[in-house]
């Protein structure tokens, strides 16, 4: 008798593909890569590596037919892709989270329709609609965003009443933003649900996340936060992926206002960076709970058994591991990236406590 191995397709190579090919080989899934860069970090940790663009229908066709179920690893994959690939081979989650997410005014819209609070936001095509916004609002201060492709702070500034709207609207380069209202926010909580085939739900304590640059920076758990707003949290996760009928992992960044709201900010159609620490500290981490999802298999309970802290490695700390190399308790991710930038997130440290 042979083990019969599901090979699950991945579109797109970077660190979340990354172990995401990790926890699917300790299942005995088979991976296959998809993305348009030759060294991408989950090229290195599969079996099977697709370097082709996006709209290559004929590479897509091939990588469709080799798999069993495909899944994406970040949320600028084209929805057409998607669409393409599904005529063939079912992928999780589907076009309609993607899409939401890609787009910050469709994704503030379907919050707030499934009644979930945001900050004030509107949608801005044009220099008229700023000064517009900020006098209906009455506010003097907002963030301005692209309404796509935008990410750990690319695309985005703050503005006030006493900028040249001009000026900021000509450096976003776009025809398409999101104003939002400044929240004078306590901190940041991320929730990480994971969905099965049959709906049953697994869903991960809440971080605490900070942020330097607009990048996360550490992430801790416990987060110590009051169990009013904590369950509060959990429901609204729980509401988004109930809405959506997910199936695989998405996590929703939340605000906590000075006095005791709470706001989403963004959905990750995906694993979250917020979640590395489920590795160390959990009994199946995200990136366990989102192989097993979306290739038909039951949630696990993710169940905590260390207290933990994230720390994301960005550029030039990558260098500097040696207190992390002798110190208790510490564990070590890097992503395989060679070319060390600025902004870059070359890897993770995660230091975790048993609890």
């Amino acid at each position: 008798m042979k083990f019969k191995s599901k090979t699950l397709g991945i579109l797109g190579g970077g660190q979340l593909g990354r172990m995401s090919a990790l926890a699917a080989a300790n299942l005995g899934i088979t991976t296959h890569i998809y993305c348009p860069e030759e060294g991408c970090p989950a090229s290195l940790v599969t079996p099977y590596f697709t370097c082709a663009d996006y709209d290559d229908e004929t590479a897509l066709q091939k990588f469709a037919d080799s798999v069993d179920v495909i899944t994406y690893e970040f949320e600028n994959i084209p929805v057409e892709t998607i669409r393409f690939l599904q005529k063939t081979k079912p992928v999780y989650p589907d076009e309609k989270l993607l899409e939401a997410s890609q787009d910050r005014c469709l994704e503030k819209a379907f919050l707030n329709n499934i009644g979930i609070l945001t900050a004030p936001w509107a949608p801005i095509e044009k220099v008229a609609d700023i000064d517009m916004t900020f006098g209906k609002w009455g506010l003097n201060d907002a963030i301005i965003k692209t309404a796509r492709f935008g990410y750990d702070g690319k695309g985005q500034e703050k503005i006030s009443t006493n900028d040249d709207s001009n000026e900021v609207w000509k450096n976003l380069n776009t025809d398409k933003a999101i104003l939002e209202g400044l929240i004078d926010f306590d901190y940041e909580i991320s929730v990480i649900i994971a969905r099965d085939l049959k709906g049953n739900v697994a869903i991960y304590p809440p971080s605490k996340n900070t942020h330097k640059n607009h990048i996360l920076d550490r992430s801790i758990v416990p987060s110590n936060i009051p169990e009013a707003i904590e369950t509060e949290a959990y429901d609204m996760t729980t509401k988004l992926a109930d809405a959506v009928n997910l199936v695989g992992v998405l996590a929703l960044e939340l605000f906590i206002t000075k006095d005791g709201k709470v706001l989403a900010n963004e959905i990750a159609p995906r694993t979250h960076n917020s979640g590395h620490w489920t590795i160390d500290a959990c009994s199946a981490s995200q990136f366990d709970n989102h192989v097993r999802t979306v290739c038909g298999l039951p949630v696990a309970n993710p169940h905590q058994h260390s207290a933990a802290e994230m720390i994301n490695l960005i550029g030039d700390d990558v260098n500097h591991l040696d207190k992390y190399l002798v110190m208790d308790g510490a564990n070590i991710h890097l992503y395989g990236k060679t070319e060390v930038k600025s902004a870059r997130k070359m890897g993770h440290v995660t230091i975790i406590e048993k609890i």
